[in-house]
């Protein structure tokens, strides 16, 4: 568990860290790391932020993290893709970043963010602007699309289970099936998604928004594979009655095929 004078410590050594480098030029606090959303922090909070290198330089600059702050308690680093990072303390305290220049992070999302340093071109900062804009750009559901393709995963998972690729299956129904399932909710029952509602990732805090769906989907994926799948069908049947865009015909032939009732 990480302090809160611990964590704050920590956004402070960042921001140190990375006006000590000149080919560092911003750093963006992200998420619960952020000042707009630092009341829903808990001990299980880590630090998402965007580190920005110099126009060109970010190839050159990643392999060195030797800027992040207390140095002596980080157990492990570990590259996420080209430009992702994931450090973890010895208090088991997490940051998960990208390093990189404002053209690699061209397309990023973000939603809460706190620019800490920024060039006096205000790179960081148009970057941010641009970021939350698409963020915003791309929140939106299609509930109809979604459910048919909570039936596409579950036909799949089930059937690659059913061949003895139970690892594989197993993404299929407990991964791809539940999130498309948890945007077809979000886009069904739109008005009851909270401001907690994290824009990039509808999955994150669903439970605070649907305590109810939540705890059924969570008992669903606490089975075995198929009958994990056969209780989130019955949970996408849920949302048929008196919806005219429900995919009827294409559950009632997942069904079938699987020999479902």
């Amino acid at each position: 568990m990480i302090r809160s004078e611990r964590y704050e410590a920590r956004s402070r050594g960042l921001a140190d860290g990375v006006r000590a480098r000149d080919d560092l030029i911003g750093l963006v606090l992200l998420g619960s790391a952020s000042d707009d959303a630092r009341l829903r922090r808990d001990e299980w909070s880590d630090h998402d932020f965007f580190a920005l290198t110099a126009d060109g330089r970010g190839a050159e600059v990643r392999p060195d993290v030797s800027w992040l702050p207390d140095q002596e308690r980080i157990v492990l680093t570990a590259r996420e893709g080209e430009i992702g990072f994931v450090t973890v303390y010895d208090d088991g305290h997490v940051l998960e970043f990208a390093m990189a220049d404002a053209a690699e992070l061209g397309g990023a999302l973000a939603a809460e963010a706190t620019v800490v340093v920024d060039d006096a071109a205000g790179t960081t900062a148009t970057l941010i602007e641009n970021a939350q804009a698409r963020a915003n750009a791309a929140d939106a559901f299609d509930p109809a699309n979604d459910a048919r393709l909570v039936l596409v995963k579950l036909l799949i998972g089930v059937g690659r289970v059913r061949r003895g690729e139970r690892l594989n299956g197993g993404a299929f129904i407990r991964q791809w099936a539940v999130n498309h399932l948890i945007r077809t909710i979000r886009g069904r029952h739109d008005g009851e998604s909270t401001s907690l509602r994290d824009v990039n990732d509808p999955v994150r805090r669903f439970e605070r928004d649907f305590p109810e769906w939540g705890e059924s989907i969570a008992a669903a994926l606490a089975r075995p594979e198929e009958e994990a799948a056969q209780a989130l069908y019955a949970l996408l049947l849920r949302l048929e009655p008196g919806w005219v865009e429900f995919p009827t015909p294409a559950a009632q032939a997942v069904a079938t095929r699987l020999g479902w009732r």
